[in-house]
Order: structure tokens, then C-alpha cells, then sequence
């Protein structure tokens, strides 16, 4: 049985509740009312819920996804460029619905049996049934009369005092055939009770109406919603109460909650999890209280409803009022009855806000302060935290100590308490200062520290399944960037975390859904111990250490200023390697791009003067490097990518190799010489590294913007184990660097980035996928359309993290890449400009 759920409306009567939140994600019960509807719709033989979203339709998408941990199986339709009405919406879909279906509105709290209206919907042989409730004022509604056999007569929407003819109104609930979606006209707004009830009346269309029995609650203005909120607290509409335990009559409690002693519990309430309730607090009948939730001492609540990370000060006096979440209420303020105070507002310390008014949010009222009428909020900007990779900004004026803090409680929030994690960084002073900013967040919320100090990023990542921990986070100048902060983080394995875990810091973050722990259980800072020894042994378990001992190898290493310098040349030296090394010294500001292609020259002339095997300059904290060949030649880009599979596939014929998706098709000729695999990822290092885990005889992973990866040492990207290994293999195989890169097959691999605003991208995509044939194209990250006559191919593919589009061509011919390169440079161009009416200007790279 399919349902649509009408979840589109804005509530602009709920405000400033629905600020941002769409109205059937505002929590009853500490629940959004869709889930409740969606509970109703399970226990009434609904399997699959289609759900219409219009306003801030990502809420309802991040909390629901597919629906499988509620029981039912959720889609979803967006009405994008205008709101359709209650009736368009379903037209929209009416490919879905092939069957006698449900629509039920998501506003509404209610416990009817939809069951018994189905059958009775089926008895009548109706078209469309309307279930009907009876209520004392139908001022507000739509009225209903219908005849003796249930048939419906007349109905009026929303009639004035002197219209009202009857108590019997429209529920927001229908039976409904599919074929009575044929009186709807396509893509127009449409409303049933305005425009499709009175067709089907005027075609005389068998139309019911069934007057259910059972509580029903329209949650339409803010009095309604806290009347929801009681009548559900004292069991007069039957919902799903189970995910917090009744621990005595009338009070449920959830799991983590700790409460004073002292503290008075009146029933009925509610606490959710993660609470701390103060010293003599009093919390008395009709009070609910969200997850995360800190109560002061002798802090007094009367049928308050207070949702998910605020914090509510001593003495302070609640009464019958809403408040939203990670708002605060400081010592003895005062916020009376009907009262809403908007999210993430700060009430001072014995401000009193007056019965009925409404405070919209993010909004500070001062100590004191006496607040007698509505104080209203604009909008709030808020930006994606993570980007392509981790969090990143400006150091100290996007990545600031306070930030940092905040970031640290939110990812710390996400935990379970006394966790622990790790914490590392490079060794430059806005990184110690940033990752002690983290480490602070994170012991206010209960979390464990085990910092690593200045680490490589290999290190930490390779030792992280030894400490016992969770998680961790790794802080360090940016690799691109060096005016720029990046801080990761990683999972368990040392893997970087999932976008699932990413969206949860960021709801954690921006609705300040923080836990507070008391002062027993702050976390505390431990520092382990033989991190490098550790790394070390693993390093020798995984290497051939004979063949590099009898390499007589002389490798010059360019450390270039990074703390990785402090590590690679301790294990060579184990291994009797002749390392000579350049700019080891730490430095507190990263070279740029200049600096960093003069060193590179000075490397390869030291790398001719020595007659060495070969150079290598290490970047990205011990992620990545530029080889040099042994007549002072750099290998970088593509031309590494290849050159390193060729070596790690000549020692381990038939295995696999991960790369991205814009990777060159040199890879493919590469495999087949080694009857080798190839897997293609996402161009993020998470997909990289979690394909390099889940597929079987991986042998190497990555590329050369990102570094390589070799699986059965750790899960990340390792710039000091894939020197060591070069070294073993061109030991093993007996050949030098220019030798192996003049066997490598000779692909033309060009790139061109344009801009493109985000609002086009998407729109971008599609054409792309429109206009080619289907067997043409892959879709692994952004659109990579095939050459039918040759390995050729040509990807575009959106950046993560501006508003960029990059587009890679690929082929053994080079006039055909230079001919396509520009053919769609021409399209995307184009098409940019017809969608925003702005000439784009190219930057061009090629490699």
C-alpha cells in the first residue's frame, strides 16, 4: 500500500519554529510530526510513503533517507520552481501511483484507523473518500456535509462564522483512485478541496466521506502545537513513545540522562537523552524536554516544551512556553506562557519575555531586559562545513580558536561519552593553536584525547588501530593552500569519515545540538607513547627489507620544510639506504608554488651531481611527492600516476589498482600488459581509500594529486612507504626511472577548468546526460562520456568545493583530445551562459 505524504508547507503560522525546519519536521514529542504520520501509516498496512517536499526539502531527506530505519520505504518528489498545492503535488507523481492510494497531510497528529477507511472506502466503491472529524470550531477548516449514505453533498473551505453549516470537517486525509488524477490539468497549481473535490462533485464521481473516530490535532499555529504536545504527554492520541523508557508512572526518561537527587519530578513528562537535570530543579506535569538538554539548579519548568541542546540556567522560570534548540536561557530569566523563543537565541541573565511573544532566531536579548512585543529575524547564512576534503579556511579568520571549539563539541557531540580519539597536526604554531582549540571542544563534551602532537599524516592514520580509539582528527596547513587551514577526520581504521558521519557534525554544529558534560566527566589528555616505533615495524613487516638493503641505492629527499622530515630518514638509514637529505628543517610557513618549483630544480641538480638513483620532494605533510629521475627529470601528475602502477603491477601481475575517475587511461593499457584489474572512484579521498579496503587483491590506490595508498600497510595515503617501495622495486626489477617511464604507453591526458555557479551545475549534469547516448556514458562522479571507436573519453565533472567545472580529455590521439577539449568547453560554455546570460572566462592547466 502506497501513501503520499504532503510535506511541502512552510508553516508560516509556526514561525519562528519553521525558521529552518520544514513544518513536518517541527518535533512532537521530541519527534518531527512526519514521523509520527509515518508511524500512523505503518501501522495501518502502509509500506512505501511518498513524500512531496517544497520548503527546505533536505531536512526531511537527511532525517528520513530511504526510510528503512522507520519500517517503510520512503521516496521522494520536489516541486522545484513553484509549489504545486495539495492537489498538483500528487498530479506530479502520478506515474507512481497505479493503485488505490493514501494521501494524508503532514501537519496533523492523529491516531484514526485508516484501515477501517479503506475498507469503507472500498464498500462505497468510492473514487474519493475524505476522512472527517468532528470538531467544536470549524472555523479554521474545511466543512463537510454529507447525506445519509455518507455521500458528499456540499463542502466549503474555510467558511467565515456566519457560513459554518456544519461541525464535520476535512482532515487532510483521502482515499484516493488514480484515475481521479485525470481531472487534473499538468504542472499547474491545484488544491483538491478548491479544485478537484468540486469536479468530481459537478461529474457526479462517487465521493464519501468517512467520519473517523480517534483524536486529531491540526498543528497549524503555535497554541496547537503545544495542545499537541499535552494531549499527547497525557495519552489522549495514541503515538509511538517507546524510544524513551517509562521509568515510573507518567515519566520517561532516555538513555545518559542524569538527574540531581534533589531535583522534583512531576508527572507526566518527558526527559530525552543525554540531560543533566540540576539540584533541587522542578520539573512539574506537561513538561517536555529534548536530547542534550542541561537543567540548572533550582531551575523551575511548568508544561515547558524544550527541544533538542538547550541549556537552561539556575533559577530560571519556565512557563508553558516553547523553546527551541541550542537556545539558552541564563540565571533566573524569565519566559512566560506562550512565549516561543526562536533557535540558537541567547536570554539573558533575569530577562523576562512576556506571555505570546514570539522571538525569532539566532537573536541575543540582554540581561535585564524586559521583552513585551515580537522580536523578528531575518535570515541566516550558513555554509556547508566539510568540503571536498574535511574542513578548511583561512587560517585564523575562518579556522579561529572559537570555531575550532565549537567544531570539537559538535564532532565530539556525535560520540558516545568518555570515547577517545585522536588528535594530531603538523608542526606549525596556527595548527598546535587550532588543535588545541579541538581538543578543548572536545573534552567539554566527554570525549577522551590521545594527542599525537606533530605527526605525520601517514603515522597517525597507521597507528590508530593500536590506540583503542574511534576516531580522529588530523589539523595542517592546506596542500594547495598555504593560507589555509585543513582539518580531517578519520574514522576507526584511519580511514577519512563517510559524507553520513560529515552531515552529522554539521547539523551537530548549526543547530548546536550539544552535549554538555558535568565537571566529573570531561575527557582527559593522555600522550602515547612509541607512535614511531609502532609505524616502524609495520614499515619493515611490509617492505622487502633485503632488496633495499642491497639496493646501494642514493635517494636525495627533499623534505621541504614539513615534519615528515623527522621520520623517513631514520627508516632509511635502518636499511642501510644512502639518503641524502634537503630542507629538513621545520618551518612555521608552508612554501608556495614558486618556492616549492625552485626547490624541485635545486633537487634535480643535486640528483645529477651525486649520480643518485633518484629524488623525490614530499609534500602534503607526508601524503604526496614529485619524483625526480636519476638525470634530474620530474615525474609528476599522470605521468607518476602511471609510472607508479606500471612498477607496483610488474611485482604483483594480476592484481588491482584504485584510481579516480579523471585519472589517466593510461592505467587501462597498463593493467592489461599485467592482466591486471582497474577500479574507478569518486574523485574524493574517502571513496578512494574505502574502495581500496572493500575489493579484494588491491594492490595500490590513488593518484598522483592525492598520493597512493598500498593497503596492506594502512589505509591512507603513505608518500614515505611508496619512496621505500620504488626503491625496492627498481632493486628487484633492474631498472631505472627514465627506463620505466619510456616503457609507459604514451596517453594524451588534458584538463580545462571554467567557472560555473553552483546554482547551474546541477542543471549542467543533466544536459550532459541527456544529450548522449546512454551506453555512451559512465556516471562513477560527474559525467564521463566514451569514444564508441576507441579508449578515448571525455569527463566533466563539477568541483566539490567552488564553483568550477572541470572537463578532462583522454586518448592515444592527441588531435582528437585537443578536438574534444575544445568541442566541450564550447558546450559547457554555452550552456552556462544560457542558463545564467554570463560569458564564463577559462583557466586553463594541462597536463
Amino acid at each position: 500500500m502506497r501513501a503520499v505524504l504532503m510535506a511541502g508547507g512552510s508553516g508560516t503560522r509556526l514561525r519562528p519554529l519553521t525558521c529552518d525546519l520544514p513544518k513536518p519536521m517541527v518535533p512532537v514529542m521530541n519527534r518531527p510530526i512526519a514521523e509520527h504520520i509515518i508511524n500512523l501509516l505503518k501501522r495501518n498496512g502502509v509500506d512505501e510513503v511518498i513524500a512531496t517536499l517544497y520548503y527546505l526539502p533536505d531536512v526531511m531527506r537527511d532525517y528520513f533517507q530511504d526510510g528503512s530505519e522507520f519500517g517503510v520505504r520512503m521516496t521522494y518528489a520536489v516541486e522545484e520552481d513553484q509549489p504545486l498545492g495539495t492537489a498538483g503535488c500528487v498530479k506530479n507523481i502520478e506515474e507512481l501511483l497505479d493503485d488505490t492510494f493514501i494521501v494524508i497531510s503532514g501537519d496533523g497528529i492523529t491516531d484514526f484507523d485508516l484501515q477501517e477507511a479503506l475498507r469503507f472506502h472500498k464498500a462505497k466503491g468510492s473514487k474519493a473518500t475524505l476522512v472527517l472529524a468532528h470538531v467544536p470550531n470549524p472555523v479554521e477548516f474545511g466543512v463537510v456535509i454529507t447525506d445519509d449514505e455518507n455521500r458528499i453533498k456540499r463542502f466549503l473551505e474555510k467558511p467565515s462564522t456566519s457560513e459554518i453549516f456544519s461541525d464535520t470537517v476535512n482532515t487532510g486525509t483521502y482515499i484516493l483512485e488514480p484515475e481521479v488524477l485525470d481531472y487534473l490539468p499538468a504542472n499547474q497549481e491545484t488544491d483538491f478541496s478548491k479544485d478537484l473535490f468540486p469536479l468530481l462533485l459537478d461529474k457526479g464521481e462517487p465521493m464519501f466521506g468517512y467520519v473517523a473516530e480517534g483524536y486529531w490535532c491540526d498543528v497549524g499555529h503555535l497554541d496547537a502545537y503545544r495542545e499537541a504536545q499535552y494531549d499527547a504527554l497525557y495519552n489522549k492520541v495514541e503515538v509511538d513513545l517507546d524510544y524513551y523508557p517509562e521509568t515510573s508512572p507518567g515519566i520517561r526518561i532516555g538513555k545518559d540522562t542524569e538527574i540531581d537527587p534533589t531535583a522534583e519530578l512531576h508527572p507526566p513528562l518527558i526527559i530525552g537523552d543525554n540531560c543533566r537535570i540540576g539540584a533541587r530543579a522542578k520539573l512539574k506535569p506537561g513538561t517536555i524536554i529534548g536530547d542534550n538538554v542541561t537543567i540548572g539548579n533550582d531551575a523551575h519548568l511548568e508544561r515547558a516544551v524544550v527541544w533538542n541542546g538547550a541549556i537552561v540556567g539556575e533559577e530560571a522560570f519556565l512557563q508553558a512556553c516553547v523553546i527551541s534548540r541550542g537556545t539558552r536561557v541564563d540565571r533566573r530569566a524569565q519566559v512566560l506562557e506562550a512565549a516561543v523563543i526562536g533557535a540558537l537565541t541567547n536570554v539573558g541573565e533575569e530577562a523576562q519575555i512576556s506571555p505570546k511573544v514570539r522571538v525569532w532566531p539566532n537573536k541575543q536579548i540582554e540581561s535585564g531586559a524586559t521583552l513585551n512585543i515580537n522580536l523578528i529575524w531575518g535570515n541566516m547564512a550558513q555554509r556547508n562545513l566539510f568540503g571536498q576534503r574535511g574542513v578548511s579556511g583561512l587560517a585564523n579568520i575562518d579556522i579561529t580558536p572559537e570555531f575550532a571549539v565549537k567544531l570539537g563539541a559538535a564532532y565530539g557531540s556525535t560520540l558516545p561519552s568518555g570515547s577517545h580519539v585522536t588528535v594530531s597536526r603538523d608542526q606549525r604554531s596556527i595548527s598546535r593553536m587550532v588543535s588545541r582549540s579541538l581538543i578543548s571542544g572536545l573534552m567539554s563534551v566527554g570525549i577522551n584525547i590521545q594527542n599525537l602532537e606533530a605527526t605525520a599524516i601517514p603515522l597517525a592514520r597507521a597507528v590508530m588501530p593500536t590506540l583503542g580509539v574511534i576516531g580522529g582528527i588530523h589539523v595542517r596547513i592546506h596542500p594547495d593552500r598555504p593560507d589555509h587551514i585543513l582539518i580531517e577526520f578519520f574514522d576507526e581504521n584511519g580511514i577519512d569519515i563517510p559524507k553520513s558521519k560529515e552531515k552529522k557534525i554539521e547539523g551537530a554544529y548549526f543547530k548546536e545540538d550539544l552535549r554538555r558534560s558535568p565537571i566529573q566527566e570531561i575527557g582527559t589528555v593522555t600522550y602515547p607513547s612509541r607512535v614511531i616505533e609502532a609505524y616502524s615495524t609495520a614499515f619493515e613487516e611490509k617492505l622487502n627489507v633485503e632488496a633495499v638493503r642491497n639496493s646501494n641505492s642514493k635517494v636525495v629527499i627533499d623534505y621541504a620544510y614539513a615534519v615528515s622530515g623527522a621520520v623517513l630518514p631514520r627508516l632509511l638509514a635502518k636499511f642501510d639506504c644512502d639518503a641524502v637529505v634537503l630542507n629538513a628543517s621545520l618551518s612555521q610557513v608552508a612554501p608556495g608554488s614558486v618556492e616549492r618549483e625552485a626547490m624541485l630544480g635545486q633537487l634535480g641538480q643535486v640528483v645529477q651531481a651525486l649520480q643518485a638513483t633518484f629524488g623525490v620532494q614530499v609534500s602534503a605533510h607526508g601524503e604526496q611527492f614529485v619524483l625526480v629521475d636519476e638525470v634530474g627529470t620530474p615525474i609528476r601528475g599522470e605521468a607518476l600516476t602511471a609510472l607508479v602502477t606500471h612498477m607496483v603491477l610488474t611485482a604483483n601481475p594480476r592484481g588491482t589498482v584504485v584510481v579516480p575517475v579523471h585519472a589517466t587511461g593510461a592505467i587501462e593499457h597498463i593493467a592489461r600488459r599485467h592482466d591486471g584489474k582497474v577500479i574507478r572512484t569518486k574523485v574524493n579521498p574517502t571513496a578512494l581509500m574505502e574502495a581500496c579496503q572493500e575489493n579484494e587483491n588491491v594492490v595500490l590506490g590513488g593518484s598522483s594529486d592525492m598520493g597512493f595508498i598500498f593497503p596492506q600497510m594502512h589505509p591512507g595515503f603513505d608518500a614515505m612507504f611508496c619512496i621505500a617501495k620504488i626503491i625496492e622495486m627498481l632493486t628487484i626489477q633492474e631498472h631505472t626511472l627514465g627506463q620505466i617511464w619510456a616503457e609507459l604507453p604514451r596517453i594524451s591526458h588534458r584538463t580545462q577548468t571554467l567557472r560555473c555557479p553552483w546554482t547551474s551545475k546541477g542543471a549542467l549534469m543533466r544536459y550532459m546526460v541527456e544529450t548522449h547516448p546512454a551506453d555512451q556514458l559512465e556516471l562513477v562522479d560527474g559525467v564521463k562520456v566514451l569514444d564508441p571507436d576507441s579508449d578515448g573519453w571525455i569527463l566533466v565533472l563539477p568541483d566539490a568545493g567552488e564553483p568550477l567545472v572541470h572537463i578532462y580529455a583522454n586518448s592515444e590521439d592527441r588531435e582528437w583530445v585537443d578536438e574534444k577539449l575544445n568541442e566541450y568547453r564550447q558546450k559547457v560554455l554555452a550552456f552556462i551562459d544560457q542558463e545564467q546570460g554570463i560569458h564564463q572566462i577559462p583557466q586553463e592547466t594541462a597536463s
